[in-house]
């Protein structure tokens, strides 16, 4: 929490703190950990309520709703049965994905080929002037 903050940094705000509540620093201290701990047991009576209305297992970080979905209500077929047609599909996207990037390296090798005058295009000891590559030239 306070990785971010050097020595000097922390002295300042306890210098702060102490200028501010004076006598009281001990008292507010006290009451924020008390109010910390409180919070603590709330969030545990919450999860434990919930745990037994549902019959089973539960920690706090189940509480996030994929998390508690995949964990409580979905069986590992039926996730598999979810999983499979999307799968699919996802590798299809990636396929494609992968084939338009492959053609755009080639469209940039070769345009930057062109450009820096690595082709020879001269044809019975003249040189004609190098013709611009196309979009349907690449596809």
């Amino acid at each position: 929490m306070l990785d971010n903050l050097n020595w000097w940094e922390i002295g300042a705000l306890l210098l702060l703190a102490l200028l501010i509540f004076g006598d009281r620093l001990p008292a507010v201290i006290g009451d924020g950990l008390r109010m910390l701990r409180n919070l603590r047991s709330m969030a545990r009576n919450a999860t434990s309520d919930l745990s037994k209305e549902l019959g089973t297992d539960i920690q706090l970080e189940d509480l996030h709703p994929k998390a508690f979905i995949r964990k409580h209500l979905l069986s590992e077929e039926d996730e598999q049965a979810i999983r499979k047609p999307l799968q699919g599909v996802y590798d299809n996207l990636r396929a494609d994905v992968t084939g338009v990037h492959n053609e755009l390296k080639d469209v940039a090798n070769a345009a930057d080929l062109r450009s820096n005058g690595r082709t020879s295009t001269a044809t019975s000891g003249t040189s004609a002037p190098a013709q611009r590559a196309s979009y349907d030239d690449a596809t």
